[in-house]
């Protein structure tokens, strides 16, 4: 199926709803369409809560992107903007785990040198040695015009294999339309 920017963007956030909160921005925030905001808390107990033994807060912030054609400098203020955005949203500190910051860009078309540069980024940060958790970048590109290609850093596989689920599986037959 072929998707335009518009469709593709609809049904990645329709999918996304039951999982995250979502926040839409207008016209003044373009590039940037939406951020889907993540959040986890596991802990473990003996008879009280106040007998904690452990806490793992996961958090992950994807930010939407609408794009007509992705060039490396607009990839690289757009993860700027994530990686900066993320890290003032992300509650770090005891019990924090991870918090992925996920920007993924839906465009037309995209540069070979941008493509380049987003399959080779890796941003990662840990605090206090892991023991506060850790930041991770997952990053993916979608080009519609180019056959619903999907690009992704190696941190963002995860992401790619959700976009190919959500976008380019045939829903009748249960099948990957490629």
């Amino acid at each position: 199926m072929q998707y335009t920017r518009e469709s593709a963007i609809g049904r990645l956030l329709k999918s996304y709803q039951a999982y995250y909160n979502i926040t839409m921005f207008e016209e003044e925030q373009k590039p940037l369409t939406a951020i889907c905001e993540f959040f986890q808390h596991s802990e473990r107990y003996v008879l009280s809560r106040k007998a904690n033994l452990w806490t793992a807060n996961c958090e992950e912030f994807l930010y939407l992107y609408d794009i007509e054609h992705l060039t490396k400098e607009t990839f690289e203020k757009c993860r700027d903007y994530a990686w900066e955005d993320a890290g003032n949203r992300a509650h770090i500190g005891p019990g924090h785990m991870y918090t992925y910051v996920t920007p993924v860009f839906i465009c037309d078309t995209c540069q070979e040198d941008a493509r380049a540069a987003l399959k080779k980024c890796r941003i990662y940060k840990s605090f206090r040695l892991s023991l506060h958790g850790w930041m991770d970048f997952h990053t993916a590109v979608l080009e519609v015009e180019h056959e619903n290609r999907i690009t992704s850093n190696k941190s963002g596989r995860c992401v790619e294999e959700v976009l190919k689920k959500v976008l380019l599986q045939n829903k009748k037959k249960g099948r990957r339309v490629l």
